[in-house]
């Protein structure tokens, strides 16, 4: 009888044809194999898209498990196995096949945002937030851990289902109260209206590049004489996913009112990268070179460039519940005609966001920094410094609150934040307490 591979007889393998001894099969038998499964396969993926499509992830994730051990490891059949088993609830099963998914093909948008995506199902809010950004980074996210990881899960299910740009906005209404010690121009003790908008966009582009923008408005409207504030700040970058990394770089600025038709304008280039070590723990590094203009007025001479070098390292915690992140800060201002000169700056600022219960979280965080001087001054009334000597200032806040989800999209927010200037110069020193709660909507 001739060779399977030399007849010229047609032989249907995969559906059993005969005529041939089990010894003439035994030199191609993984390459039939492989043929037979790649020949089947393709209808029933089709059919497993047709079936997440139309809302029946179970169907889906049914028919693709048998085939599970023979494509295991193939990138496009993970992807949409991880897709089918979390439309069919299944978590678990999910954040395998993603990860099989990445471990093949590391640089996976799909898998990254697929893998947060079951992480968050899962429950492991810090977790998910961690592999989201791997991919994506909105700006301004609502202070809950978990609210922070639903947007984004948000985003990469758009993305799941064709979707190159993605995005993000918010909008707040709130109030508060606004009191000031007795040093510094106090005090004060007005009550004041805010109002805030903003919004990301981030469009994925080919080979893990994407451009990315923000825009955020700040407003707040005091009772008595002291000045309104205003504040709008913009971002636009370009950014690659690394597999386990993210690199970015790009513009961003804010024009602000200060008050008696002054502004103050800073427009700086930045660069930051942030690694994902393993679920629990991201780290990023970052720098920035920027300008604060103050274009007209008696506040002019504060104008300055500045240098800043930034660290941080994020640790997911009970069970994803939780996050905490420590973040550092230092450089110098310079090229300025203060009349304290130019000043090398350092830092630390701790937060903590947690959550209670499905609806109700928290957070608190801690932010400071020490100011050196370099220009001698003699010390005036009231001063710590005694004969010549250069200003030092350091630099407090103390914050926190509370996120009660009401709906989907919308959460109460009661904040305080406790801010302390401290410094050897007297009319340096400060100190202020705001309390305020807002209403927040995430579309």
């Amino acid at each position: 009888m001739p060779s399977l591979l030399t007849s010229s007889q047609p032989i249907n393998v995969c559906a059993g044809g005969s005529g041939f001894r089990l010894g003439s099969m035994a030199a191609v038998l993984p390459t039939v194999l492989l043929a037979c499964a790649a020949f089947a396969a393709e209808p029933e993926l089709s059919r497993a898209r047709q079936l997440i499509a139309q809302g029946q992830g179970s169907e889906a994730y049914e028919l693709l498990a048998p085939m599970a051990a023979a494509a295991k490891g193939k990138v496009e059949f993970e992807l949409l196995l991880g897709e089918a088993a979390l439309a069919a609830k299944r978590a678990e099963e999910a954040r395998r096949a993603f990860e099989r998914a990445l471990a093949t093909s590391p640089g996976s948008v799909a898998g990254h945002l697929g893998l947060g995506r079951a992480y968050l199902a899962l429950g492991d809010y810090g977790s998910a937030k961690i592999e989201f950004e791997t991919v994506l980074r909105f700006d301004d996210l609502p202070s809950s851990l978990q609210q922070q990881a639903e947007i984004y899960a948000r985003a990469a299910q758009d993305y799941a289902a064709g979707t190159r740009l993605l995005s993000a906005g918010y909008a707040l209404v709130g109030g508060g109260n606004y009191r000031t010690g007795a040093v510094g121009g106090g005090p004060y003790n007005e009550s004041f209206f805010s109002a805030r908008l903003g919004g990301s966009l981030n469009y994925e582009l080919d080979d893990g590049y994407s451009l990315d923008g923000s825009l955020d408005y700040r407003f707040r409207d005091y009772e008595g004489d002291r000045r309104n504030d205003s504040d709008l700040r913009w971002n636009a970058a370009v950014s690659r996913n690394l597999g386990e990394g993210n690199l970015a770089g790009g513009l961003r600025g804010r024009v602000s009112y200060r008050g008696d038709s002054q502004y103050r304008n800073d427009f700086g280039l930045y660069g930051n990268y942030s690694l994902r070590l393993d679920p629990d723990n991201q780290i990023g590094f970052g720098a920035e070179i920027r300008q604060r203009r103050y274009p007209t007025g008696p506040l002019r001479e504060r104008t300055r460039n500045i240098f800043e070098l930034t660290g941080s390292w994020t640790h997911s915690l009970l069970d994803g519940k939780a996050s905490f992140t420590l973040a550092g800060q230092a450089g110098r201002e310079f090229n300025t005609q203060r009349s304290d000169g130019d000043a090398n700056f350092f830092g630390l600022a701790p937060s903590f966001n947690f959550t209670i219960t499905d609806t109700l979280g928290g957070f608190v965080f801690g932010w400071w920094q020490n100011d050196r001087y370099n220009i001698e001054r003699l010390g005036a009334p009231g001063d710590s410094i005694v004969g010549i000597g250069t200003r030092n200032d350091n630099l407090y806040e103390v914050g926190g609150g509370l996120t009660w989800k009401l709906a989907p999209g919308w959460s109460l927010n009661p904040e305080i934040l406790y801010i302390r200037d401290s410094s050897n110069v007297l009319a340096a020193n400060y100190s202020s307490t705001e309390v305020w709660i807002t209403l927040r909507v995430d579309f």
